[in-house]
């Protein structure tokens, strides 16, 4: 059975092994499956900037995506953040650059906009784009739920997690092992969705059984 080697659009190697781990799982349950090679940007010597001027969490995946899998890779890419009630969404996909200085003012800047408000409802969103070499493309997308507190609790993790209470844990991703947040997480849930359907996607480009790709 061949290999099928996919591109993973970043230069994160947390998010790699991330998502090497779940395609090993899902592939260890699924032993039919053809085996998956991971590789990221700088195994294939990007490391250039891409503009992410989507106005949704999928339209940024595929552009990554897709300035990718130009080059002939099958390219998978996430994008994700913050989206709070009270604010309409935001900081949505601007949750990296909220304040344009970093995490710590960009949790100054969020407890600032939600001063006064009673709704604190938030969730963390993540979309994983797939666009394969011949121009086919999918996304796949996944939330968790919870909270903006009005205080820091905890120093684990990085962005928003500190105020995050995550309604599944009864705690913030600042407090949160790291395990903990990785199974319940936006990225998490979206990685697994996203995995399982690109296997579909496959089978769908490869009819009676032959191999795909």
């Amino acid at each position: 059975m061949d290999e099928i080697t996919i591109l993973l659009v970043t230069g994160n190697q947390n998010k790699a092994r991330e998502f090497r781990e779940i395609f090993a799982d899902y592939a260890a349950a699924h032993p039919s499956l053809p085996p998956i090679r991971l590789l990221t940007s700088a195994d294939v010597g990007f490391s250039g900037e891409i503009e992410e001027n989507g106005a949704t969490f999928e339209e940024n995946a595929l552009i990554k995506a897709r300035a990718l899998s130009s080059c002939g890779y099958i390219a998978i890419a996430d994008d994700s953040g913050l989206a709070v009630d009270a604010l309409g969404g935001a900081p949505g996909v601007y949750s990296a650059r909220y304040s344009g200085k970093g995490d710590a003012a960009n949790n100054e800047k969020l407890l600032s906009e939600l001063e006064g408000k009673e709704n604190r409802a938030a969730r963390y969103v993540c979309a994983v784009a797939c666009v394969f070499p011949d121009g086919d493309s999918f996304t796949v997308s996944a939330s968790c739920e919870g909270r903006i507190l009005r205080e820091y609790r905890g120093k684990r993790g990085f962005g928003y997690d500190p105020l995050f209470f995550s309604d599944d844990l009864c705690k913030t991703f600042g407090e949160a092992a790291p395990a903990e947040k990785d199974g319940v997480s936006h990225r998490g849930k979206a990685a697994r969705a996203f995995v399982s359907a690109f296997y579909d996607r496959l089978s769908q480009k490869a009819p009676n059984g032959k191999e795909p790709i």
